[in-house]
């Protein structure tokens, strides 16, 4: 990470301990800066720290409910957006305290509506919301929900190929996702011949 991203990764952590989003971040954090190598045209000063700070407002939500709050069957999907108000509101604070320079505007823009709203209404925009699905398509992310939902990995592929492949914003992101696909199939199949 640059000394500007680590900054705020030191500031954003105490905030990313709760649904495994420390690591979801890091691998969001990497993913987007893929996506920012095949989409050059966007701004890495507003992407890189926007997906740093995306989902630090679930820590103000009740965590009995955190998991009943995602999915096709959400049974609190008004926390969907009620974390991002409070991302928006920490996310403030940490760029306002370290006074990095950035466009704290766009930035605070994207965590505002990031899983919220499906459109995208920028092209930082997109890669945001592209890379923070994408973490759902790696190993992490499928073990990550699986527990979520005490599905197996072969179930929780089927879910994020029907539900959040055609989702994608961007052409790239969706080869990636389809990529991970095929790792997460390869190796759900490898492991039930092992177990039959």
């Amino acid at each position: 990470m640059t000394p500007r991203d680590l900054a705020l990764w030191n500031a954003a952590k105490p905030w990313l301990d709760v649904r495994s989003n420390d690591v979801h971040t890091l691998i969001a954090w990497r993913l987007a800066g893929t996506l920012l190598t095949l989409r050059p045209g966007a701004d890495e000063a507003v992407v890189l720290p926007a997906i740093i700070l995306h989902d630090t407002g679930w820590k103000q939500m009740p965590q009995e409910k955190l998991a009943l709050a995602v999915g096709p069957n959400a049974q609190f999907p008004e926390l969907q957006r009620d974390h991002e108000l409070a991302g928006v509101e920490i996310g403030r604070d940490i760029l306002g305290t370290l006074a990095l320079g950035l466009d704290d505007a766009a930035i605070l823009a994207i965590i505002d509506g990031h899983d919220t709203t499906k459109a995208a209404r920028s092209a930082e925009d997109a890669i945001v919301k592209d890379a923070d699905k994408l973490w759902r398509f790696t190993p992490h992310g499928v073990a990550t929900i699986g527990g979520w939902f005490q599905t197996p990995a072969p179930e929780t592929l089927a879910m994020l190929e029907d539900f959040v492949l055609p989702s994608f914003l961007t052409p790239e992101a969706r080869i990636m996702a389809q990529g991970f696909l095929a790792e997460g199939w390869a190796s759900a199949e490898r492991d039930e011949r092992m177990m039959g």
